[in-house]
């Protein structure tokens, strides 16, 4: 018997459309925080970062310009967004310094993501990213050399610290002492998806002055501010992609060719492929075959080196396994609960029952226990392995991990 946490998703998007507030009320806010006002933002040369910074000077914040160097060349992260960071920080008069993260990025992301690549799923690197890379980086900066214990970043993502609980009804007396993780009020542009494995501990450090102003509020204000990024193009791309050209460049400097075979379920060839990194679960465009009905990727065989596909009612799912769990707004749960779950950034969440798995021996090595079954209500199309599955209730998220490939 599933144990309901109750799940409202089109009365809190409601929500989120009439309560965002104006920039001044986020300046207010700001100046509300308790304690030592000092803090570290984060600044990739972008809009969002450069209006962060800005409203906590204005809101008379002592503010550290940081910007993590990840990579070498073109790229938001890189060279030009370096740049960019150092000259807002010479417009809001505030010190710029650059973090030299390149071997942690290789080390963490970069080999992690060619390895997944390898093994036929398709890696989720934007989560892994902001807690192994970006918030630790600068957490652990912020404190060594400028002994600040807080940090901020232009995410669309709100916090509620447990020292200030509200609204917790719904949660077991036992999580609501704990930092909860929000959406972002504009639906539009939230990123708590990609906050999801985000520790208490780091948690209690961030502060997001954005997360509930809209993208035009940012724009507005960043232009009224005099900003030199307020009308810089946002970033489509992962910061890999931008940086070679392209998510297949990337994988190609990586990776050499291997040609294998793209089969029907019942071993038909159709064609060959140049490699299985090359591909996703439910991609139908650039297959590079031809059949009687539209075909979509249905499964990497990374051992045989085969991509089969299959039609479209091939490709959906009623379950799947997801492990390396972190929870974020609870505990992790000994019961099984209802959830509304996001399997892709961009996707609606989709309701499901969540049921607590046992871990396996890989999943303690690991030191990320925690695994669950998630039963949908509805069949799914297109669950990939290696992509993010995050748990939400109302615009709480609960917890979020990687969607294990079978």
């Amino acid at each position: 018997m599933a144990m309901p946490i109750e799940i409202t998703h089109s009365i809190s998007t409601k929500s989120r459309q009439k309560s965002k507030e104006s920039p001044l009320e986020a300046i207010k806010k700001l100046k509300q925080i308790e304690g030592d006002h000092s803090i570290a933002v984060g600044l990739s040369g972008g809009v969002d970062s450069s209006l962060t910074a800005a409203l906590l000077v204005a809101a008379g914040w002592k503010v550290e310009g940081i910007t993590l160097w990840l990579m070498q060349g073109q790229g938001s992260c890189c060279s030009d967004g370096l740049v960019d960071a150092a000259g807002i920080c010479e417009q809001l008069g505030i010190p710029h310094h650059v973090i030299d993260s390149r071997e942690t990025f290789q080390k963490e992301i970069v080999q992690k993501l060619v390895s997944g690549y390898q093994e036929g799923i398709t890696p989720s690197p934007c989560s892994r990213c902001n807690r192994s890379v970006k918030f630790s980086e600068m957490i652990k900066w912020a404190e060594s050399e400028c002994n600040i214990n807080r940090i901020a970043t232009g995410h669309y993502a709100r916090i509620k610290y447990k020292e200030n609980p509200s609204d917790f009804d719904f949660l077991p007396k036992s999580n609501q002492q704990r930092h909860k993780l929000l959406r972002g009020l504009d639906q539009n542009k939230d990123q708590s998806y990609f906050l999801y494995d985000l520790s208490q501990e780091v948690l209690g450090k961030i502060v997001f002055p954005l997360g509930e102003l809209t993208k035009a509020d940012t724009r507005d204000e960043a232009l009224k501010y005099g900003l030199r990024t307020a009308n810089k193009p946002e970033s489509q791309d992962l910061c890999l992609s931008e940086h070679y050209g392209s998510m297949k460049a990337f994988l190609d400097n990586y990776l050499p060719s291997r040609k294998g075979e793209i089969i029907l379920k019942d071993g038909t060839i159709l064609g060959e492929h140049d490699g299985i990194e090359h591909f996703t679960i439910g991609q139908r465009k650039g297959l590079g075959i031809a059949w009687k009905v539209p075909l979509h990727v249905i499964k990497i065989d990374a051992a045989m080196n085969q991509v089969v596909v299959g039609p479209r009612n091939e490709a959906g799912k009623g379950s799947c396994i997801v492990g390396e769990i972190n929870w974020v707004s609870i505990s992790a749960p000994t019961n099984s609960i209802e959830v509304e779950v996001q399997l892709r950034y961009r996707s609606l969440p989709v309701l499901a029952e969540l049921i607590p798995l046992e871990p396996t021996g890989k999943d303690i090595k690991n030191k990320r226990p925690s695994r669950c079954l998630l039963k949908f209500k509805e069949e799914q199309f297109s669950i990939t392995p290696g992509q993010a599955a995050v748990f939400y209730s109302k615009e709480f998220v609960l917890g979020g991990g990687l969607i294990v490939k079978e």
